[in-house]
């Protein structure tokens, strides 16, 4: 297989890995000591900016990326490693859609109201779920980087 696409499955892959890696390690806990009302107040903020036009380029390519990478690899053995980090992008995009979205929405809609009870529904839950998803695209990111390699 040409090694354009498999470079790009990584290099898109490790980005976004990359991009919820920080917010993990480093936005996540800084912001975790904030008071009620500036904590909810942040991450409305960054849940405005973040869905950006090149941030949904980025989010979309994790999943074509390395499907056209499973589609023309050259073994089998790639292509089960393509496979295996397809099906976790995939995760980590199901726990986003399902989990992590509905939760900013639901902050979002609570600006206004008590920031400690929107804190309260909102911080726990959606680091769990952003535990998992970074796992899951931090180990895509792996797949793909090996089976290119």
């Amino acid at each position: 297989m040409s090694s354009l696409l498999p470079t790009l499955a990584v290099i898109t892959t490790g980005l976004y890995a990359g991009f919820l890696l920080t917010f993990l390690i480093a936005i996540m806990p800084g912001i975790a000591a904030l008071p009620d009302e500036r904590f909810t107040a942040a991450m409305r903020r960054f849940n405005e900016k973040v869905p950006s036009p090149a941030f949904l380029v980025l989010f979309l390519g994790v999943i074509a990326l390395p499907a056209a990478v499973v589609v023309g690899a050259d073994g089998d053995a790639d292509r089960a490693l393509a496979v295996a980090a397809l099906v976790c992008a995939v995760g980590s995009h199901l726990i986003t859609i399902t989990g992590n979205i509905p939760l900013n929405k639901a902050l979002a809609s609570s600006e206004g109201g008590g920031d400690s009870a929107a804190r309260e529904a909102f911080e726990s839950r959606w680091n769990n779920l952003h535990r998992v998803r970074t796992a899951l695209s931090l180990a895509a990111f792996a797949l793909l980087a090996v089976a290119a390699g």
